[in-house]
């Protein structure tokens, strides 16, 4: 029988778990959707990391409902919280700022921040707001119509000009017109 190379390694794809928002069991309890993030684990230390989760997200200690009437943001907090529960080594994540109002999106990713630099969980992360997928990011690829047009360091990438222009609000204080600037310079910098 041949071994995958991937079978020591503990994945969690955030991308089946969501379908433009979160994919959490509505008619459960956050406590409930957390226990069977644990479902697959064969170990009696369920409850140790079910209280590291709620010590991420507090926000989920207080809510007694049905997981369905969170927020959108709760929502985003309790599958990131279900994916820790797995003990992943690994969590793929598709747009964790989708839908989330800014001061959210800055409380999601200071907390998968603080994920991959605490539990050492590595995290690969699909993301269009560029500011926020640079403040957790340590490597950064950048693709423009399906291919990798761009990629290196988060200080690199950030003090990249094109990456400024197009992606980080502009150049300084000077603002430039992307309809006629945009396609035609980046398609003869990148391609």
């Amino acid at each position: 029988m041949m071994r995958r190379p991937w079978a020591g390694l503990r994945v969690f794809d955030s991308t089946t778990q969501r379908s433009e928002g979160c994919r959490i069991i509505a008619d459960m309890t956050p406590l409930e959707n957390l226990r069977l993030g644990a479902f697959t684990r064969r170990d009696n230390d369920i409850a140790s990391d079910l209280d590291r989760v709620l010590n991420y997200f507090p926000r989920l200690k207080a809510r007694t409902g049905l997981a369905g009437y969170l927020s959108g943001g709760e929502q985003q907090m309790l599958a990131i919280g279900r994916a820790l529960m797995a003990r992943p080594t690994l969590i793929l994540m598709d747009e964790p700022s989708m839908g989330l109002s800014p001061m959210l999106v800055d409380e999601v990713f200071s907390i998968i921040r603080r994920i991959n630099h605490e539990l050492g969980v590595s995290i690969l992360l699909v993301e269009q707001n560029a500011n926020a997928a640079l403040s957790v990011a340590s490597y950064g690829y950048i693709m423009d119509r399906g291919k990798i047009v761009l990629d290196g360091t988060t200080d690199a990438l950030r003090d990249n000009e094109d990456v400024k222009e197009f992606y980080l609000g502009g150049i300084g204080r000077q603002r430039k017109n992307f309809r006629s600037l945009k396609s035609y310079k980046r398609r003869k910098r990148w391609l």
